[in-house]
């Protein structure tokens, strides 16, 4: 599509079933670099560095943009259960910035969260144990009010968390080759190539969206696969798009993991709908040796009370997220698992207490209001909740505006029971740290604290569109013994 004077591929029009932008020159999908870390002082050691960069998006034409060892994004990073990891960040850029450790159960002290600002020229060294389940996590800035623009430039990487259960399946496993990682992110480029980020008041309502797809910081990427089997692991590293992923020729695959890990029994689909925050691991098969792309939906229409304020859903958006193409040669691989990990059901008779969390979008916040939780902006002096260490408790969501919000829940991994009172679907039975909540619904969430606990530092919780965070749907809470 044509933007700001500016060609950009990547977009697919449904008034014209073709891709637009196509060239033929299709460029190969972009893989993060692993970083394994350096083992050392009886912890794995990494060693990341925020920094500014320029990069070239658009051809012949470069782009300011930040990141972490790189000029866009971070690596990957490669942990496994049951270590301890140490942390050394530094801030090279000219502001201060945050890195947090999303979906990670560990001290307040090393979240990453609004607490922990990094100066320019400082250097933050956090150490924790790794006590998740094999899955993807990521990291990205936190800082308070400043979330949405430093990610949106590129400070966000991916997190590979392996351990002996999930690492023993006939799975594909192989990085980069049969096991890839794709970061979804939508951006809006100037007709010099720059980034634009608008904090007009239409963006702080619906979140910054963009008119074109970044896969791994690049447009319109190809895949050469070398497997009859290909992982896949999805994460909508976007600031507030919801997506629909699914297939351009409709086949189906398997959702095998959410944001936690793996799920009990490989599920078969056709789509998976992803908000800010989010993963899923699939499966698709190639087998019958055809191209195929993965595409991206605006799903925000459907996210919507009535459709009310849909106005970039209602351009119907759909973009060509990769195009695989499968390789002559292909290993082979047999039927998937038919089951995957032990995973008990939720036990909400366990709980000991409930908790009740509104989110809002009041009218005044067209007047220069905010977002709410229970009725409050946030306030980094005010801790709202204080939970028991080693305690199961109800979190009981209720979303009383008119579009969905994704609710992220620090230092947890939580378990969906049900929305207004409906048992949650098959696709949300694993563990997960962000849960949709639709306008005018109640979702309960079992969630359980394990280890921690700080009498002062706080943990988050909050809507993961990251301009209702910063504008402050967001709220603390401590726990304690």
């Amino acid at each position: 599509m044509i933007v700001a004077g500016v060609t950009l591929p990547g977009l697919f029009d449904e008034s014209r079933t073709a891709v637009s932008g196509g060239t033929g020159d299709r460029k190969p999908l972009n893989i993060p670099p692993l970083l394994p870390g350096v083992q050392a002082g009886g912890a794995r050691q990494f060693s990341l560095r925020l920094q500014k960069g320029v990069s070239e998006f658009i051809e012949r034409r470069t782009t300011p943009t930040i990141g972490i060892n790189s000029a866009y994004l971070g690596p990957t990073l490669e942990m496994h259960a049951g270590e301890r990891v140490r942390m050394s960040v530094v801030n090279a850029l000219d502001e201060p910035a945050t890195l947090h450790w999303h979906g990670f159960n560990l001290p307040a002290a090393a979240d990453g969260g609004p607490h922990q600002p990094i100066a320019p020229g400082e250097t933050w060294s956090p150490s924790f144990e790794i006590r998740e389940r094999g899955a993807m996590f990521w990291y990205h800035s936190h800082m308070h009010r400043r979330a949405g623009p430093q990610v949106y430039d590129g400070l966000a990487g991916a997190i590979y968390v392996r351990d002996r259960e999930s690492e023993r399946l006939a799975l594909p496993g192989e990085y980069g080759v049969d096991d890839v990682p794709l970061i979804l992110q939508d951006r809006s480029f100037g007709s010099a190539g720059e980034l634009i980020y608008s904090p007009s008041m239409m963006n702080r309502m619906m979140g910054v969206t963009g008119d074109t797809l970044l896969v791994n910081g690049g447009i319109g990427r190809t895949f050469d696969a070398g497997s009859d089997r290909l992982r896949l692991r999805l994460l909508n590293g976007s600031n507030a798009r919801f997506y629909r992923l699914s297939f351009s020729d409709g086949r189906s695959f398997h959702l095998i993991g959410t944001d936690g890990g793996l799920l009990a029994a490989a599920l078969r689909t056709d789509h998976v709908i992803l908000a800010p925050a989010e993963r899923a691991q699939i499966i698709v098969d190639l087998q019958d040796g055809l191209a195929v792309k993965l595409l991206a939906a605006d799903a925000r229409r459907t996210m919507m009370r009535g459709g009310m304020m849909a106005r970039g859903a209602d351009r119907g958006e759909r973009f060509v997220a990769l195009d695989i193409r499968p390789g002559e040669a292909r290993r082979r691989w047999g039927p998937l698992p038919r089951r995957l990990v032990d995973l008990a059901p939720p036990d909400a008779s366990k709980a000991v207490r409930k908790r009740r969390f509104v989110l809002d979008m009041p009218m005044g916040m067209m007047r220069g209001g905010g977002f709410t939780i229970n009725g409050r902006s946030m306030d980094m002096q005010r801790i709202d909740e204080a939970v028991t260490v080693g305690t199961d408790e109800i979190w009981e969501i209720e979303n009383a505006s008119m579009m969905a919000h994704p609710f992220h829940v620090h230092n947890v991994q939580f378990r969906v029971l049900d929305r207004d009172g409906r048992p949650a679907s098959a696709e949300e039975l694993g563990l997960k740290d962000v849960v949709v909540v639709r306008p005018r619904e109640r979702v309960r969430i079992l969630v359980r604290f394990e280890e921690y606990t700080d009498r002062d530092l706080p943990y988050m919780y909050h809507c993961h569109i990251l301009e209702h965070e910063d504008a402050g749907m967001m709220g603390q809470f401590t726990v304690t013994s």
